[in-house]
């Protein structure tokens, strides 16, 4: 989600830049902006305590109001602690094209969602985001474990 979100943001400006809406200047600003917010987002993961991975599925899950003011902060990163472990154990590196593989991991998030007592008006759009992220992050996960 936030790959998207600043890769969004920069094509944007390259557009406005190139149609000559705006100078190279305000390019600049804008540049100088999205690194310090980029910064803020390494500051927000460090005081969460989670990792990038983990912080994916916990913007995921925090994605709906009802979650963060029922479930709270801290249970909201246990289960973004406990979908990435689970994930990156049950994530094959064909899982993206095989239907029976992502059936298993949507009820595996299901399941987790579920156990923790994550509010069900949003469920579905919660892990529909989840599998999302996990679609993106399992390619580094196939990387990392495999050395080379």
């Amino acid at each position: 989600m936030r790959e998207q979100k600043y890769s969004d943001r920069l094509l944007a400006t390259l557009r406005k830049y190139h149609n000559r809406a705006i100078e190279t200047a305000q390019v600049i600003e804008e540049l100088i902006t999205m690194a310090k917010d980029f910064q803020d987002e390494l500051a927000r993961e460090k005081d969460l305590g989670l990792n990038p991975d983990e912080l994916a599925f916990y913007d995921a899950l925090a994605n709906n109001e009802s979650a963060v003011r029922e479930l709270g902060d801290e249970i909201l990163k246990k289960i973004a602690h406990e979908i990435t472990e689970k994930l990156r154990r049950s994530t094959t590196v064909d899982w993206q094209v095989r239907d029976s593989v992502r059936a298993k991991l949507r009820n595996l998030v299901r399941i987790t969602l579920r156990r923790w007592k994550y509010p069900p008006d949003m469920q579905k759009e919660a892990i529909e985001l989840v599998l999302k992220q996990a679609e993106v992050l399992s390619n580094s996960w196939s990387i990392k474990d495999f050395p080379g």
